[in-house]
């Protein structure tokens, strides 16, 4: 079994976080997802990050000495370092940095399991490395150890000017197959639409649970195995929108859209990188927020959807919320209905064909009642 990379979670609390202890416990999920170990955490309250460094200059050594004592092998800090932060927190930690961005990235190139997801993780990351080569280089040069003669350091900026043309190289190689695939999904997406069948997308924070509720319509309504989508209770589990057709059998079908998950911070980079696969949103005549509300923090989670699907400029496109994980809260009488959402539990298959129907009320309310 391969050996986890020892990490070292350093946050800085400016008090415009609104739950910092919470922001810093995703870091440590977010570090744990992505297969490290968490050694250690550091925090530090100050009224700004520092611009040269994030973290106050005497913090730094702080850092510096717990690292080396808890054997970390790198540190990773809360929220997205400029190239300059990363350099100038290399060279003062003389170890491995990364941030927030990176991790969330290198998640989605664990998960990616499609050639599109990959191509888009792969266009992403590569357009965070870019302005960063610096101080990657760096980070590198601690790793394997440095001559520092001026011959090297010669040496050293030809290499970083050949990596930079490889990666703009590989950024538009990226761009032109992606593009692409995009002609591609446009074409099957145009094909759906001429069938007039209406389009329902399930949108959330991540491990909401939009794929056990895919699975369970899915399941309940006859579809085979091979049609249902990975399901586990972990961070970005789903990274590719899976199309699916349901047809309970009274004449009034939909396509049901499973995709991937949103989280407070979600690089923007992603976002772009995600663009098209994200865009199968933009076409549903209903969204399906899902929502994990025995989650203290549930409500924030809603606003970081809405937000999200802001950036996608998708704001008139109309709406159910689905409590879900409702019987966590040890709330009696599930599933609960109203007129645009439902308390529920999927993963106990309570509210399932409570929840089809309130979609298809929405779907076919000109045709009068769907029962």
């Amino acid at each position: 079994m391969e050996t986890q990379k020892k990490v070292l979670l350093v946050g800085v609390d400016t008090g415009e976080e609104k739950d910092f202890d919470r922001s810093m416990a995703e870091l440590k999920a977010l570090a744990e997802a992505c297969e490290c170990q968490v050694v250690g955490v550091i925090t530090q309250r100050r009224p700004r990050v520092d611009q040269a460094l994030y973290i106050g200059s005497g913090k730094v050594q702080e850092v510096k000495l717990y690292a080396q004592e808890c054997e970390a092998e790198e540190a990773v800090f809360d929220n997205s370092l400029s190239p300059s932060q990363i350099r100038n927190l290399t060279r003062a930690l003389d170890l491995p940095v990364t941030d927030r961005t990176n991790l969330i990235l290198d998640i989605f190139a664990i998960r990616a399991r499609t050639g599109e997801a990959r191509l888009q993780v792969e266009m992403a990351k590569l357009q965070y490395m870019l302005p960063r080569l610096v101080g990657m280089h760096e980070s590198l040069g601690r790793q394997a150890g440095t001559g520092g003669s001026m011959s090297n350091k010669g040496l050293g900026e030809k290499k970083l000017e050949l990596d930079r043309r490889r990666l703009e190289h590989r950024i538009h190689e990226l761009k032109k197959e992606i593009e692409k695939l995009e002609r591609s999904r446009q074409t099957q997406r145009k094909r759906r639409n001429a069938s007039s069948v209406p389009q329902v997308a399930l949108v959330g924070y991540t491990n909401a649970g939009k794929s056990t509720i895919m699975n369970r319509i899915l399941g309940i309504y006859g579809r085979p195995v091979d049609k249902q989508v990975l399901e586990k209770d972990m961070l970005f589990a789903t990274l590719e929108t899976s199309v699916r057709s349901i047809d309970t059998g009274d004449g009034r079908p939909f396509l049901l859209s499973d995709t991937v998950g949103f989280i407070h911070k979600l690089p923007h980079g992603l976002v772009q990188a995600f663009h098209s696969t994200l865009e199968e949103i933009r076409y549903a005549d209903l969204l399906v927020q899902v929502v994990d509300v025995s989650d203290e923090e549930y409500r924030e989670q809603m606003q970081v959807t809405q937000e999200t699907l802001k950036t996608l400029e998708i704001g008139d496109i109309p709406q159910i919320v689905v409590y879900n994980k409702a019987d966590r809260c040890q709330m009696p009488d599930l599933p609960r209905v109203s007129e645009s959402s439902i308390h529920m539990a999927a993963g106990k298959e309570i509210g399932i064909r409570e929840l089809v129907r309130l979609i298809k009320e929405k779907l076919y309310a000109e045709d009068g009642n769907v029962f």
